[in-house]
C-alpha cells in the first residue's frame, strides 16, 4: 500500500509546492481535486485537456519527486434538481473522465448525487425514513427515475475512455451512503461502480467500518480509501442521537465531529482496517483527508503520516511457513 493525501488541504499553495511539501512529509501519491467541492487548483481540466506538453509537464513534476497520483476528485451533485447546478457538476464530471485518460489515472472519485423529491424541485431530497408513506414513493421515483439512468449511461461513457473504477464516497445527504445503497447502484449500473472508502462518513451512523470493509471487499467493490476520523461524543448522542446539523466549529455540541486520523479512534481500529483491507485483496492507496477543526493543517497531517505509517504495510505476504 501507498500512503497519499487530498491535496486540497493545501490548495493555498502553487502546485510544485504542495508537491515539495508532501513529498518533504514522506507522502508517496496524491490525490487531486478536478472541480466542484475540491475546487481544481491544482489540476484544472480545462488548461491540461488537448494541451499534450502541459500533460507531459504535470506528471513530470510529480513523477521526478517520486509520486503518483492515486486519484482525481470531482465530488459534485450531478442528479441537482437545479438545472445549472446539475450541468455544472455534470461537465466537471466528464472533463475529469477525459483528464484521467490522458493522465493515465485509473480511479475518479466522486459522489453518487442526490434528486430533488419531483422533476420541478428547486433542492435534492434525501429520505432518510420509510414513512409517511410518500417518502418512500420519493425514493423509488428518484432511483429509478434519475439516479439509475444517469449512472448507468455515465459509467458507458467512463468505460469508453478507459475508466473502470468510479469510486463513490458513501456520503450522508447522497443517495449512496451506506454499503447497501452503494451495492445497489452497482448492482444497476454495472461493476465499475465502487467505493471511495471514507470511514468518517461511516462510523457516527453506527457502521463497522472493519465490518463494512469486508462487506465491500468480498465484492471487489472498494476501488480508491479515505484516511480521515471522526470523534463521536457519546454525551451527546446519548441526548441527541448522531443526526446532527449544528455547524463542524460547534465541537462541544455536536453528536460528532471530524478529526485527523488517531484522534477519532485509536491505533487500533487503524491497524484493524487496513489488515481488513490486506485481507479483501486492496494493494492500494490510503489518501489521508484531513478535516480536524482542533488540530492545524500541518500538524495534523503530519500526525495522521506518522499513524498510518506504522500501520500500512509495506512488503508482500510471506509464505505460511507454520502450517
Amino acid at each position: 500500500m501507498k500512503l497519499g493525501v487530498f491535496t486540497v488541504l493545501y490548495q493555498n499553495l502553487p502546485f510544485e509546492g504542495m508537491l515539495d511539501k508532501l513529498a518533504e512529509m514522506g507522502v508517496e501519491a496524491v490525490e487531486l481535486g478536478t472541480g466542484n467541492y475540491p475546487g481544481n487548483s491544482h489540476c484544472n481540466p480545462e488548461e491540461l485537456l488537448g494541451n499534450p506538453d502541459k500533460i507531459r509537464s504535470f506528471k513530470r513534476a510529480i513523477e521526478s519527486r517520486g509520486l503518483t497520483i492515486s486519484g482525481l476528485s470531482c465530488h459534485g451533485n450531478p442528479l441537482h434538481p437545479n438545472v445549472k447546478a446539475a450541468k455544472d457538476a455534470h461537465d466537471v464530471w466528464r472533463k475529469t473522465v477525459l483528464l484521467a485518460e490522458q493522465l493515465e489515472v485509473p480511479v475518479i472519485n466522486g459522489f453518487a448525487g442526490c434528486p430533488g423529491d419531483h422533476p420541478g424541485a428547486k433542492f435534492p431530497n434525501w429520505v432518510t425514513c420509510s414513512w409517511p408513506p410518500e417518502y418512500t414513493e420519493v425514493l423509488e421515483w428518484q432511483w429509478n427515475d434519475v439516479v439509475i439512468p444517469y449512472w448507468k449511461e455515465e459509467a458507458k461513457f467512463a468505460e469508453k475512455h478507459g475508466i473502470h473504477q468510479i469510486a463513490f464516497e458513501m456520503h450522508p445527504g447522497f443517495v449512496v451512503y451506506n454499503p447497501e445503497t452503494l451495492l445497489k447502484l452497482r448492482e444497476y449500473a454495472g461493476p465499475n461502480i465502487g467505493a471511495n472508502f471514507d470511514p468518517s462518513h461511516l462510523v457516527w451512523q453506527g457502521i463497522d467500518p472493519v465490518e463494512a470493509i469486508k462487506k465491500l471487499g468480498r465484492e471487489n467493490a472498494i476501488f480508491h480509501f479515505h484516511a480521515k476520523d471522526t470523534y463521536l461524543d457519546q454525551a451527546n448522542i446519548k441526548v441527541n442521537g448522531v443526526l446532527d446539523t449544528k455547524h463542524y466549529s460547534q465541537v462541544l455540541d455536536r453528536s460528532w465531529t471530524f478529526r485527523s486520523v488517531g484522534y477519532g479512534h485509536n491505533e487500533k481500529m487503524w491497524k484493524d482496517m487496513i489488515s481488513t483491507l490486506r485481507s479483501v485483496g486492496y494493494d492500494y492507496v490510503v489518501s489521508i483527508e484531513h478535516e480536524d477543526m482542533l488540530a492545524s493543517i500541518d500538524e495534523g497531517l503530519m500526525k495522521a503520516i506518522t499513524l498510518l505509517k506504522g500501520t500500512l504495510f509495506k512488503e508482500q505476504v510471506s509464505e505460511m511457513w507454520w502450517a
